[in-house]
């Protein structure tokens, strides 16, 4: 299997010395790096390989409800993404400032640590019975016009919790979704910060 490995490094010009046996993102990129309103960020994994999971995020079992497992989709029409697919946007939507990564969790959460770039916006203040509801919708890039909402400069949006058994990131979904945010200006990362701690990937403390 070594061997194997070793000549797969070699066949796609990859360096087979001990550097090549780091925790990688991908075969090809040790880390990825961006930057958002003038802070720099860098994702990349945890290189200790006996590192384990820790605190909320190494348990496996919560009481259901109201931490029950969550469909793959937030709605039928607004995409799923993984780990990656949020690391490309990042460094193209949110890094132009055409996008943001909304982490969804309530402000206690999110100030424990969160993915880089993240900005909070608690899935409580897209509810209909906050007043301010529509002033975060503007600040998305939603335009009232009377009764409607006009959203042709709206951000694209990647929406975030604490994983597969939250609810809260499939609620703030569907908030945005019955405002009129756009399907196609909203994907859903479901694995959250559950799977993004369990690759071992980087986290920021706001």
């Amino acid at each position: 299997m070594f061997a194997a490995t070793l000549a797969l490094f070699t066949a796609i010009g990859l360096p087979t010395t001990a550097s090549a046996q780091s925790v990688r993102l991908t075969v090809d990129a040790h880390d990825r790096s961006f930057a958002i309103n003038g802070n720099s960020y860098t994702v990349a994994r945890i290189q200790d390989e006996s590192n384990t999971l820790t605190g909320e995020f190494a348990k496996t079992s919560r009481a259901c409800p109201p931490f029950c497992i969550t469909p793959m989709s937030a709605t039928r029409d607004v995409e799923t993404i993984g780990e990656l697919e949020v690391m490309d946007f990042l460094e193209t939507m949110a890094a132009k400032n055409e996008g943001h990564l909304i982490d969804t969790r309530l402000p206690g959460w999110f100030e424990q640590g969160t993915i880089p770039g993240a900005v909070n916006v608690p899935f409580t203040t897209l509810e209909d019975s906050n007043p301010f509801r529509d002033d975060i919708v503007a600040a998305l890039g939603g335009l009232k016009q009377g009764d409607t909402w006009d959203f042709s400069a709206a951000r694209h949006l990647v929406l975030f919790c604490n994983g597969p058994w939250c609810l809260q990131a499939p609620m703030a979904v569907r908030a945005l979704r019955k405002v009129g945010y756009p399907a196609e200006k909203i994907k859903y990362y479901r694995g959250g910060m559950q799977v993004w701690h369990s690759l071992g990937l980087s986290t920021v403390k706001p």
